[in-house]
């Protein structure tokens, strides 16, 4: 299958990418390798892909209308997984526009590149920030979702509203995946195992939000992979009993479909440094502070609609993950 991967050098998208080779997919890679964070680790995350004969790497910024229509006029993807975005809840705050060029604007090129190139299923990265001000735990993706509290949370809210649009108005099968707090090897160095980990190696003090009262629902990277691989494989139908009278907002009388893919078990803040202090021999020295604009207090995820549809639940524990993740900065780092 030929599948078009977008932000494939990014955190998902570099380890998606890598899994669908390792299966005998086509991938068609495209990436700006913008300076949200350090270039050479994305560049490092490529060089894994680049080993392929069948992956195809393009440097395009999917902001750019005319280069997104060239991708897919000369490459014809079967399917596309967009996991390019402008991600951070806090840097939201501090350059809104640029969640509006690539969440947005961005989004939209990649719908229209689907629309009219006859995409057999275009699978897109939401995000648990939708869930915003909800506080009925665990997240379900039947919940209304009309409280965000940042800018990056309203984008993702906005990708699925244009989802569904192009999902009702030309039939194109759209699917989106609210992703919980993804962590792992290879992972973004703006995320806090990775802050966490480099400043408490560096003898240095970590902050620690909402003094350290946050749950998160932790799902580690080959969870997340799995997960979207399952979706990717399995095109959406429209629901025969969705009813207007009471409208599911996970899905709709267009092939359209939303999941949370989350561990469902969330961890209390502290806890997870915890198995980061046991993993690096270290004490770390914690600065605590109050919740940040933006955040959210905690998150769950609630999956049942994902194990129904695709027999699949993220399960690797925290000490697992974290254990792993932490191997793989020190050899990298060579800390």
């Amino acid at each position: 299958m030929k599948i078009l991967v977008t932000g494939s050098a990014g955190f998902i998208g570099s380890a998606l990418s890598l899994r669908l080779l390792q299966r005998g997919d086509e991938v068609i890679g495209i990436d700006c390798l913008n300076d949200y964070y350090d270039v050479s680790l994305k560049e490092a995350r490529l060089a894994r892909t680049l080993a392929y004969d069948a992956y195809t790497d393009l440097r395009v910024d999917i902001q750019d209308r005319s280069a997104v229509a060239d991708v897919f006029a000369s490459h014809r993807p079967q399917r596309v997984v967009n996991l390019a975005a402008q991600a951070g809840v806090r840097y939201s705050i501090e350059n809104p526009m640029a969640y509006v060029d690539t969440n947005l604007t961005g989004f939209a090129n990649i719908l229209e590149g689907c629309r009219h190139h006859e995409v057999e299923h275009l699978v897109y990265a939401s995000s648990s920030s939708v869930y915003g001000a909800n506080t009925n735990m665990p997240f379900s993706v039947h919940d209304n979702v009309d409280h965000p509290l940042s800018l990056y949370a309203a984008s993702k809210k906005a990708n699925e509203l244009m989802a569904h649009t192009y999902s009702h108005l030309y039939r194109l099968p759209t699917t989106g995946l609210r992703f919980f707090t993804v962590y792992g090897p290879w992972g973004r160095p703006d995320m806090a195992l990775f802050k966490f980990t480099r400043a408490i190696l560096a003898d240095e003090p970590i902050e620690v939000f909402n003094f350290g009262k946050h749950r998160r629902d932790f799902t580690y990277i080959d969870d997340i992979v799995e997960g979207v691989i399952r979706v990717l494989d399995r095109t959406p139908e429209p629901n025969p009993d969705w009813s207007g009278d009471a409208p599911d907002s996970a899905s709709s009388t267009a092939p359209y479909r939303l999941y949370n893919i989350g561990n469902h078990h969330p961890v209390e803040l502290m806890d997870y440094i915890e198995v980061l202090e046991r993993c690096l021999g270290k004490t770390a020295e914690k600065t605590l502070l109050p919740l940040q604009a933006g955040d959210v207090p905690d998150t769950y995820a609630d999956v049942q609609d994902l194990v129904r549809d695709t027999g699949y639940k993220p399960d690797t524990s925290v000490e697992v993950g974290v254990s792993r993740f932490v191997d793989w900065y020190r050899s990298y780092y060579r800390v």
